[in-house]
């Protein structure tokens, strides 16, 4: 089981979680509109740092970046295993001729 999996399956155990015991919990408690939000929030702290060049600081806002990916994903329904599949869809495929394909 690959850490992705690993963190997913923790984010899907803190559902239920008192919410002032856990962070996931907290965060799923207040819908997935915040959620995404939080996520929104991760991914522009990550384009900042990139656009630093601290490699250092850029994987740690990444690590940030996924986790609230995968928080964002818990809050509505959608499983790592949903976007894994995906992604092996599109394998093989041009993205030019997959974005394409999407009109």
């Amino acid at each position: 089981m690959s850490a992705l999996e690993r963190l997913a399956a923790t984010i899907e155990a803190r559902k239920g979680a008192d919410p002032s015991s856990s962070w996931t919990a907290k965060l799923l408690s207040k819908g997935p509109e915040k959620c995404a939000e939080k996520f929104g929030e991760e991914a522009v702290e990550a384009i900042i740092e990139a656009i630093k060049g601290d490699s250092a600081k850029l994987t740690s806002e990444a690590a940030d970046v996924l986790y609230h990916l995968l928080v964002m994903l818990a809050a509505r329904g959608v499983n790592l295993a949903d976007v894994e599949a995906e992604l092996i869809r599109r394998e093989g495929t041009s993205g030019i001729v997959e974005k394409a394909s999407r009109t």
